[in-house]
C-alpha cells in the first residue's frame, strides 16, 4: 500500500470507528471527555500534513491510539467488554482496559515528540533526547490526571465514569506509571524502526 493510500485508509477507518463510538454510548458526558483529544488533534494533523508530514509509523500509531480512546469512550473504560473478559478469565480485581489507554498515552506521544524534536530542534538521538521525552510524557500524564481530578470536583457523580478509578485508591499513580512505562517501551522498541522511516522519507535535515 502506498503512503497516500495508507493515510486515506487510516482516516476512513478512524471516521468509521468514530461514528460507531458516537452512536448510543454508555455515558454521553464521558464520551465527549474521552474523545476530545481526537477532535483537538485531528484538525492539526490535517492542516499540517503538507508543511510537516509525519512518518507512516506515527500516523498508524496515532490512529490506533485514537481507536482505543473511542472504544473506551463508547463503553466507558470500566465497562469495555474486552477488559471484562480479561477480568473474568484471569481473575483480575478490575477491568484493566484503561491501563491500555494510559500505556498508549505514553507510547504514542513519546514517538510523536521524538519525530518533531529530531526534525525541528538541535537535539539528536541519544540519552538527552530520551530523558526529555520520557519526562515530558510523564508530565502529560500527570496533567491528564489533574484534569480528571478537577472534572470530578466540578461534576461530582456525573464524572465518575470519566474518572474510572473502579475503587482503586492507587489508580492515579498506577495510570502515571503505566504511561511512563509506555513511553520508555515505545522509544526502545520503535526507535530503530522510526529512524529508518525518517531516513527513508528524508525528513532529517541535519
Amino acid at each position: 500500500m502506498k503512503e497516500k493510500q495508507l493515510k486515506v485508509f487510516l482516516l476512513v477507518a478512524l471516521l468509521v470507528v468514530t461514528v460507531w463510538s458516537f452512536i448510543n454510548p454508555h455515558d454521553r458526558f464521558t464520551w465527549w471527555m474521552e474523545a476530545f483529544p481526537i477532535f483537538a488533534g485531528l484538525p492539526l494533523l490535517i492542516v499540517s500534513r503538507e508543511k510537516i508530514p509525519l512518518t507512516c509509523l506515527i500516523y498508524c500509531l496515532l490512529t490506533v491510539h485514537a481507536m482505543i480512546l473511542l472504544v473506551g469512550a463508547h463503553y466507558t473504560y470500566a465497562e469495555v467488554p474486552l477488559g471484562n473478559w480479561a477480568k473474568d478469565y484471569f481473575h483480575f480485581s478490575r477491568n484493566h482496559y484503561d491501563r491500555l489507554g494510559h500505556f498508549m498515552q505514553g507510547l504514542v506521544p513519546a514517538l510523536l515528540a521524538r519525530e518533531l524534536l529530531l526534525r525541528t530542534s538541535p537535539l539528536k538521538a541519544g540519552k538527552w533526547l530520551f530523558a526529555i521525552i520520557v519526562l515530558s510524557c510523564l508530565g502529560i500524564s500527570a496533567l491528564y490526571e489533574l484534569l480528571e481530578w478537577q472534572t470530578a470536583v466540578l461534576k461530582g457523580e456525573a464524572a465518575e465514569a470519566f474518572l474510572g478509578t473502579q475503587g482503586d485508591v492507587w489508580d492515579t499513580q498506577e495510570d502515571m506509571a503505566t504511561a511512563l512505562f509506555g513511553a520508555i517501551f515505545g522509544l526502545l522498541a520503535f526507535g530503530g524502526w522510526h529512524d529508518r522511516q525518517l531516513q527513508k522519507a528524508k525528513y532529517l535535515n541535519k
